[in-house]
């Protein structure tokens, strides 16, 4: 019997365009101000349960987002590179939620799902990075759990084998299913996108897309069920409100400060070795080697 596997995404600011507008006065991320992106991590996440259903026939692999209507965008890229289905979850009670509020939302949509073998994650999200979402859902789901996974390397029968990219070298641990496990950005790139499967899901939408588009595809999503992204809201989770959104996160964020370093931090040396000797000591003077 093939796996159910699900696999944890965030539509994410591209943090590499950070201004003066990237927050706003409640201390949440003004996301209008910043492009959205695939967040990275998720990326090599999704491989990883990607090559797990190329290797266990008849496995499935779910995607699982919160955010706005637009992070919809999110399941369509993981459609295209082999994912099988998705949901959203979208309400206005999930805006501003920090990780702990998120975390109980994920947790409370994956018991609605009637199995799963294997929850698959980023590490950390960048826009965040706190890495605490993932092992919060192991938490709330009293799910065991591995962190800092670079690749799965072997499933037999309940049991999984993955490989850990530590800060000094790598150890090999093994899990039995149900478990969550967490990927690093180390571990091998997503596969791009299939030509074939952006022509099957291109018209992919959620029930609120449909609502805003202005062309009627009414026969084709009756006919392509496949083509229909589940659209759930805090009513459809089964959630208690004052768990959820700002206020259910007892994190606040002060401030977000964009640093650029400055060419006056630069040093220049020539190829004299009494420079690059100076250079050494001060570099061993200071901690940053040595």
């Amino acid at each position: 019997m093939g796996l159910q596997i699900v696999v944890l995404a965030k539509q994410v600011p591209d943090t590499r365009n950070v201004g003066k507008d990237a927050m706003k006065a409640d201390g949440t991320v003004n996301r209008a101000a910043l492009p959205a992106i695939f967040n990275p991590e998720d990326l090599n996440a999704l491989e990883q349960a990607l090559r797990l259903k190329d290797k266990h026939e008849g496995s499935t692999v779910t995607i699982l987002t919160m955010g706005p209507g637009r992070a919809a965008e999110i399941i369509r890229e993981s459609l295209y590179r082999g994912a099988d289905n998705g949901f959203l979850l979208t309400d206005r009670a999930f805006a501003g939620s920090d990780t702990l509020a998120t975390s109980y939302a994920i947790s409370c949509a994956i018991k609605n799902f009637p199995k799963v073998d294997l929850i698959i994650c980023g590490r950390q999200a960048i826009d965040g990075d706190t890495a605490q979402v993932g092992p919060q859902v192991a938490q709330k789901l009293g799910l065991p759990q591995i962190t800092y996974a670079e690749e799965i390397l072997d499933l037999k029968k309940d049991v999984i084998t993955v490989k850990r990219r530590l800060e000094k070298g790598v150890e090999v641990v093994e899990g039995k299913l149900p478990m969550v496990v967490t990927v690093n950005g180390s571990a091998p790139d997503c596969r791009p996108r299939n030509a074939k499967m952006v022509m099957k899901f291109k018209h992919a939408k959620t029930v609120s897309e449909k609502q805003e588009g202005n062309q009627d595809y009414t026969e084709l999503f009756d006919t392509h069920p496949y083509l229909n992204i589940t659209e759930w809201s805090v009513n459809d989770i089964k959630s208690d409100a004052d768990w959820l959104g700002l206020k259910g996160s007892p994190t606040k964020v002060k401030t977000i400060e964009s640093v650029v370093f400055q060419t006056k931090e630069s040093k220049k040396l020539t190829a004299d070795d009494f420079d690059i000797e100076s250079l050494m000591r001060e570099l061993i003077a200071n901690h940053t080697i040595g």
